[in-house]
């Protein structure tokens, strides 16, 4: 059955990706940017679609007064050179778009939908991560206006939930990768990809030790809907991939996969970067069906081709 759908953040590396999957499932997208990270181009090709519709606004401000059945919040900064390059706008942008979603979803009955992110365990005293753990999070560090941000969103979340019964789906996102990422954005996978196809330094910060797990877009966005179109569960819930590689790994994938003459050089750590970063998936397994399909060398060569068509 269509649905009338808003996602915002919607021109995003995600959104974007989002909208396309649920347009071409047959419903109504409201897509809502204020393009601070994302781009038209990223919905370009979806704009002359009678079901798609782009609104340029910024979710810090009351959302328009638009009748839906499901809102998707995708929006805020997600890479660190971008959410510390103006913190408060960050932390304004995590609590305030969660407090307007929540505000249409409890006047027009929607099911609200919260992007939050495995950020809300900081440096994880727990590994892999559960979603039982509560985490271990700097408040006044330089990563705090994210991470502090998506943790008092989810707050909000479940208050509205329990307040005010708005019906909510909450799912906490590890590093993901795919088409329509920032070439700039400075998030490792596209960091290492650029620099290889360049020919520049790639740029490891530590010793190159602490893992990641790295979700194709794809499969992170099957989570999302499965999570979101069930009523089992309400979360949160872990969606990522188990698969754990240190960025040395990542690095010399990349580079072989390029065939780059890139070297390595090595770069203080960033205060407060996570040592180590692994979803526990069992919640995705057990109530939505899901787990990762894409491997990551599978993956690696979809991203490989796209960041080539772009820079």
């Amino acid at each position: 059955m269509s649905k009338r759908i808003l996602i915002t953040g919607g021109a995003g590396f995600l959104g974007s990706n989002l909208c396309e999957k649920l347009l071409n499932q047959g419903n109504k997208i409201f897509c809502l940017d204020n393009f601070y990270t994302g781009f038209k181009k990223n919905v370009a090709h979806l704009l002359d679609h009678g079901d798609f519709e782009l609104i340029e606004h910024d979710v810090i401000q009351p959302l328009p007064d638009i009748e839906v059945d499901q809102i998707y919040n995708l929006a805020c900064p997600a890479s660190p050179p971008h959410y510390q390059q103006d913190p408060l706008f960050t932390t304004n942008t995590a609590v305030f778009g969660v407090i307007n979603c929540l505000e249409l979803g409890k006047k027009c009955g929607a099911r609200v939908f919260q992007a939050s992110t495995s950020e809300v365990y900081g440096d994880p005293l727990v590994h892999p991560q559960p979603e039982s753990y509560w985490g271990s999070v700097n408040p006044i560090g330089i990563r705090s206006c994210y991470d502090e941000g998506k943790r008092v969103g989810e707050t909000y979340m479940f208050d509205y939930h329990r307040q005010h019964g708005v019906d909510i789906r909450v799912v906490r996102i590890f590093n993901t990768y795919g088409p329509r990422m920032n070439p700039e954005d400075g998030r490792v996978v596209s960091n290492f990809i650029v620099q290889a196809l360049k020919g520049e330094d790639i740029t490891i910060y530590g010793d190159g030790t602490q893992t990641r797990s790295f979700c194709y877009v794809d499969d992170l966005l099957e989570g999302f809907v499965r999570l979101m179109n069930q009523e089992e569960i309400i979360g949160p819930m872990n969606c990522g991939n188990p698969g754990e590689f240190t960025m040395l790994e990542l690095a010399e994938k990349v580079l072989a996969k390029v065939n780059s003459t890139s070297k390595l050089t090595f770069h203080p750590l960033p205060g407060d970067d996570p040592k180590q970063r692994k979803p526990d998936i069992s919640l995705a397994k057990k109530h939505i069906d899901w787990e990762p399909k894409v491997k990551l060398d599978d993956g690696l060569d979809k991203a490989i081709a796209y960041f080539k068509s772009v820079i």
